[in-house]
């Protein structure tokens, strides 16, 4: 799966452009602020598609494991049916057929447990991928509000945007823990 995308190479530009052009110090700061904010962005981008992978991953190997699950399961039946039919013809069964029945059992326990460990992970890993998108939704929305401010020259719309990134670090800081 592929990370998202954090497209704002373009005003990016344009506001170092009117940074440079401007000779407000304050314009000067939001440049500098965007392109923290940008690289903040591109972080979490990349952590946030390695954690979605991550989690797929796991989710396929619990998946795998559910299937052995069924497949041990059904061994078990047709070895229990099997013994059921001997002894309704008053046959005697096995002994190493009841030991191996009694391992399919023994094996499904610990391919469960190992399921849904993998499961588990497979959330932690979606839930870590939820906030870092969050994070780097944060980072465009301050950085496109930024944008904004240098183009109408209202400071007021870069604190706004500086609220939004702020937001967007707390996301990025609460999903690496």
């Amino acid at each position: 799966m592929e990370a998202p995308e954090v497209p704002l190479e373009k005003s990016q530009e344009h506001i170092h452009e009117h940074a440079r052009e401007s000779g407000e110090k304050w314009v000067m700061g939001v440049a500098l602020v965007t392109a923290i904010f940008a690289a903040a962005a591109a972080i979490a981008s990349l952590l946030a598609g390695q954690h979605i992978n991550e989690g797929m991953i796991c989710q396929i190997q619990a998946s795998d494991q559910w299937a052995l699950y069924q497949a041990k399961g059904i061994k078990a039946e047709v070895l229990d049916a099997k013994m059921e039919l001997l002894a309704a013809q008053k046959t005697p069964g096995s002994v190493a057929d009841v030991a191996k029945a009694a391992q399919y059992k023994k094996d499904q326990a610990l391919i469960s447990a190992k399921a849904e460990a993998l499961e588990s992970d497979s959330r932690e890993h979606i839930k870590k991928h939820e906030k870092l998108a969050g994070a780097v939704t944060f980072f465009q929305i301050a950085i496109a509000i930024s944008a904004i401010a240098v183009l109408t020259k209202k400071r007021m719309f870069w604190y706004v945007g500086i609220c939004s990134g702020v937001v967007g670090m707390a996301e990025l800081v609460m999903a690496l823990r």
